[in-house]
């Protein structure tokens, strides 16, 4: 018996002696529980919500000047997120985002890893209780009214194609790391990407159904009105369509040679 192998015994003789059940060598470890991950969707999507409309908030207190305001929105956005993924990933999955949550579920459907029909219906409706508790608890911060509908019209045409073009990166980021074997990456690509969004789409690229519902509450710099809500959520899932379409294209498994 080797060394390794003598130490694997005598810590099993331990559990047994403990009366604790032993995984078999080599199993996968148990996934969280699904009350666990749902709290971690829940609470991440919060805190993304409270760090896009405080940083807002926060932006036209200190100026008037619109391009800093978004200058300073977005690179809060990009530090929370990234900060978010890192610390919540490992748990859920870190989705925040019912898109992604959908996208994986479509792709697991197909074959592919993901969650589950019965993990998508308590995952959804996390990240919208958390996108809504996160823009009261900014609002909170900043002494404004805890629940005020914003004003913010955004049903113009070229936003919603904003929508569309922002989900749609958003998607094929997400599912190429994975298909290459890189989400390790996810963390700062992700939010890396999200900060390029705000400045080369149309519609600042809220590209999550979840967090443009949260943003409705808040009359403030970030808001969005309650009429251009629906609008926004159908390019976001036009977008993650093409989305998961162009991950199709684009890496496809390559033939084995004969």
């Amino acid at each position: 018996m080797t060394a390794t192998e003598t130490a694997e015994h005598d810590r099993a003789g331990e559990a047994a002696i403990a009366g604790k059940p032993q995984p078999a060598p080599g199993a996968t470890p148990p996934r969280t529980p699904l009350s666990s991950r749902a709290a971690a969707e829940l609470l991440g999507t919060a805190l993304l919500v409270a760090v896009v409309i405080g940083s807002g908030i926060q932006a036209t207190e200190l100026t008037r000047d619109v391009g800093v305001q978004l200058l300073a929105n977005s690179i809060a956005t990009v530090f929370g997120l990234g900060i978010l993924i890192l610390l919540l990933g490992p748990v859920s999955g870190a989705h925040f985002n019912p898109v992604v949550t959908l996208a994986e579920w479509w792709t697991a459907r197909r074959g592919g890893d993901g969650v589950t029909a019965r993990e998508v219906a308590v995952y959804v409706p996390s990240q919208v209780v958390g996108a809504i508790a996160g823009a009261i608890l900014a609002d909170a911060m900043f002494g404004e009214p805890l629940v005020e509908w914003s004003t913010h019209d955004r049903s113009a045409g070229h936003l919603l194609l904003g929508e569309v073009v922002a989900t749609a990166g958003l998607i094929l980021l997400i599912f190429g790391l994975a298909r290459t074997g890189q989400l390790r990456f996810a963390p700062v690509a992700v939010a890396s990407y999200i900060g390029a969004a705000y400045w080369f789409t149309s519609s600042t690229s809220f590209a999550n159904p979840a967090v443009t519902v949260g943003r409705a509450f808040s009359d403030t710099f970030a808001g969005i009105a309650p009429g251009s809500v629906l609008g926004f959520i159908g390019a976001q899932l036009v977008g993650a369509v093409v989305g998961l379409a162009l991950v199709a294209l684009v890496f496809r498994p390559g033939r084995s040679a004969e």
